[in-house]
């Protein structure tokens, strides 16, 4: 089954989003909306970028920054010019990725990256955050010749009713009747005095042999699926149709899944699972939903007790969101990029057959905030085309960019406090058609620090 999809934000109204293409470039995003918008600016001391729709809020109340411009990165030096890398065997793939795995999930504003729905509870309210259970087993396909597949069942739970602003209001001394409310609905053994109700439950408190089903599916070793040694991958269409508007077809709307999987230490991951739609012949570009779910992997898949196993992720309604300052810098970059070679191999799925060719290199890179620091004013008008990337919680970043090139890029990051950041990009040319995908593994040059010498 697909993943569940809450209700559509009302920022996602489609009257206010029709977008007509540039000729030179079928991903451009202006429209007669902003051209009519930037007539009204003229005069005015700086004339407005024509984009998709316009944000007013990117910062939260607290000051954080939720949402901006792509971060600029330039090379500094190469240490290690490109390098042919052995393409991963699939059976190593499929038995990293394969066993029981504990997590949580969230969904976020395409737009504004605050917390959506996920669920509506028993009581009508929403809940914010869920905890999943994966099982995920290798299975043997009947058909000789073929090679095995990945199954994958997920179960899920929902919970907290209060989004993100439940880590600012626990402790609270003001009494409120959703206070009640919301401490009814969480199992008994979570319910307690006003002081305490706003406390999720954990992972433990669920049984998830009785819980509902997110998503089950099968993985094989597809065209659009890119893997690396780690276990790591990014999976989505080979191409994405693009071209001449057909009226006749109108009413289709091309909605395609791009999931992208980043491992840390082996034993924790993240995925991240954008839902774009692609609309006259690919020059509309619509986020419909930014799914992400960190797991931790437990046991084996043919262990079935669950009930003692250790999990120790928060969801991500009480975690921190990193700031752009963080990631700005000098930082070693490990690259493995992988490169389709499109022709009749790739319609097989022939473990023989090699459709990608991996690269590798290895670079100093400088990274800055984006050139524009208005970008991060405070309830400021900005265009949807300078809002790129959205900062999450847990050291999370998802951005959807098309450069000056026309290249589409769907990317993932994941920092953490000991200064690695891992990111996952895959881009699309102005043909639709799949043109690279790119693993990295960044470490922040923090000997450059005066604190540290």
């Amino acid at each position: 089954m697909p993943e569940q999809t809450p209700p559509p934000p009302k920022c996602k109204s489609r009257e206010g989003v029709k977008v007509k293409g540039k000729k030179e470039n079928v991903w451009s995003i202006d429209n007669d909306m902003a051209k009519s918008a930037a007539e009204k600016e003229k005069g005015r001391t700086k004339p407005r970028r024509r984009g998709r729709r316009v944000v007013r809020r990117k910062r939260n109340r607290d000051g954080r920054i939720m949402v901006s411009g792509a971060m600029l990165m330039e090379v500094e030096t190469v240490l290690q010019t490109q390098e042919p890398v052995i393409r991963p065997a699939w059976n190593t793939f499929a038995s990293s990725v394969s066993g029981i795995w504990k997590g949580l999930g969230a969904v976020f504003s395409p737009i504004t990256a605050e917390m959506e729905p996920i669920d509506i509870g028993s009581r009508n309210e929403h809940l914010y955050d869920c905890y999943t259970l994966s099982h995920i087993e290798v299975v043997s396909t009947p058909s000789e010749g073929q090679i095995s597949q990945i199954q994958r069942k997920i179960n899920w739970v929902t919970l907290n009713p209060y989004g993100e602003v439940l880590q600012h209001v626990v402790g609270s001394n003001g009494i409120k009747d959703e206070d009640k409310t919301v401490n009814a609905s969480l199992p008994p053994n979570q319910r307690g005095d006003l002081g305490t109700s706003r406390i999720l439950p954990d992972f433990k408190s669920f049984d998830f042999e009785k819980s509902d089903l997110l998503e089950e599916d099968a993985m094989g070793n597809e065209p659009g699926l890119v893997f690396f040694e780690d276990g790591s991958y990014s999976r989505g269409p080979v191409n994405i149709p693009v071209g001449e508007v057909d009226d006749s077809k109108y009413y289709l709307t091309p909605t395609f899944k791009f999931e992208q999987c980043l491992v840390k230490g082996c034993h924790k991951r993240l995925r991240i699972v954008h839902t774009i739609e692609f609309n006259n012949g690919g020059s509309d570009i619509q986020i419909v939903r930014v799914a992400v779910y960190e797991e931790q992997w437990v046991s084996p898949a043919n262990i079935h007790d669950h009930s003692d196993l250790e999990f120790d992720l928060k969801p991500f309604s009480q975690r921190k969101r990193t700031q752009p300052s963080e990631l700005t810098g000098s930082w070693k970059v490990f690259e493995v990029n992988a490169t389709p070679v499109f022709g009749d191999e790739m319609a097989t799925e022939d473990s023989n057959s090699a459709p990608y060719v991996y690269l590798c290199t290895e670079t100093l890179k400088k990274r800055s905030l984006p050139e524009n620091p208005n970008y991060f004013g405070e309830e400021e008008m900005v265009d949807m085309q300078d809002v790129t990337v959205l900062w999450l919680p847990g050291g999370v970043t998802g951005y959807v960019d098309v450069n000056k090139d026309g290249i589409l890029c769907i990317g993932v990051g994941w920092y953490s406090d000991e200064g690695i950041n891992l990111v996952m990009e895959r881009d699309y040319g102005l043909d639709g058609m799949l043109k690279e995908v790119r693993w990295k593994s960044e470490l922040k040059r923090r000997w450059s620090d005066p604190h540290l010498t």
